[in-house]
């Protein structure tokens, strides 16, 4: 099963506990998609990397999704040729998730993989076997190396050479058993060594368990360190606030390599309700007055892991 597909799986999950809530949910995300299929950014814009959360929240709670609309935004792309990494990734899920819809003449004519979209997503592989979302650099981040190979995964191609991106990721392992997002730069004593993050933790986990690689089992107590007291994950240790990106991330690679969580499962279900509102989505966070599709997505996932 793709990385892809195991989220959308828990996401599904979500309604048993929203409940009747989880009506509003879907009439929130009806609300965000623009005229023009695509699905809005914070400032109301139509934006292909908020569309990924808006087609991947609809699918989670089975609410009709308005193939043809999201498919003419998506023949706009081409197959990528003026879009940076993050969005060529974001157009090779979009592309895997209409391939999927049932029904729809639209979807059956756009084509989800192609060869020359394989090849703009390689060009971003750095010279240390990962993938960076600048071009040519010497080292890879493990977000990229995230997206790279979930990109092959929704684009149903072999990943060339996969097991280069472990090493790339070796690099990026702390002292402490986390995973920092990128190298840190050696030019100060105090940045000699990097720092790890929830998210860029959850990430390499995530990927070098569907790679079939061993993870430290040190990664797993990092992860659940990293809860706090009123629940929510903070997305590094000095974070002020836990936030619900870090917190569905944590959840989703805790569950993958089975570590249990069920001793923080109340306090996070309280954290994600206090995030809640009758508009039909989730804050980011305590301090976040903006909604969106994305933290939307995000906590469908939280509530997933944690109806379990």
């Amino acid at each position: 099963m793709s990385m892809r597909l195991e989220m959308l799986q828990v996401a599904r999950l979500a309604p048993r506990v929203l409940g009747d809530s989880a009506g509003l949910v879907r009439e929130f995300l009806r609300r965000q998609q623009n005229g023009d299929g695509a699905f809005k950014d914070r400032g109301g814009q139509s934006d292909l990397y908020y569309t990924v959360f808006g087609i991947e929240a609809l699918l989670a709670l089975q609410a009709g999704l308005p193939v043809e609309r999201i498919a003419a935004f998506l023949r706009r792309f081409g197959d990528g040729e003026q879009l940076d990494f993050v969005h060529l990734c974001c157009l090779a899920r979009c592309r895997a998730a209409l391939a999927g819809a049932q029904g729809s003449s639209a979807a059956a004519s756009l084509p989800f993989s192609s060869p020359q979209l394989q090849q703009r997503i390689e060009a971003f592989r750095s010279r240390d076997g990962g993938y960076n979302p600048v071009a040519g650099s010497e080292f890879g981040t493990a977000y990229a190396c995230f997206l790279a190979l979930g990109a092959y995964q929704d684009l149903q191609m072999p990943t060339p050479k996969p097991l280069r991106m472990v090493p790339c990721l070796k690099f990026l392992e702390t002292d402490d058993g986390a995973w920092a997002n990128e190298r840190a730069t050696p030019s100060t004593p105090d940045t000699r060594h990097p720092l790890g993050s929830t998210n860029a933790t959850a990430a390499a986990a995530t990927l070098l368990r569907t790679l079939g690689m061993p993870i430290n089992p040190a990664a797993g107590k990092w992860l659940l360190a990293r809860c706090h007291p009123q629940g929510g994950f903070l997305a590094a240790p000095k974070a002020p606030l836990a936030d619900l990106l870090s917190t569905a991330t944590a959840l989703h690679a805790l569950a993958g390599m089975e570590i249990s969580f069920q001793h923080i499962k109340e306090q996070c279900l309280d954290f994600v309700d206090s995030l809640w509102t009758n508009e039909g989505s989730f804050h980011g966070h305590w301090a976040d007055d903006a909604l969106d599709c994305e933290y939307t997505f995000y906590g469908l996932l939280a509530l997933g892991h944690l109806s379990l």
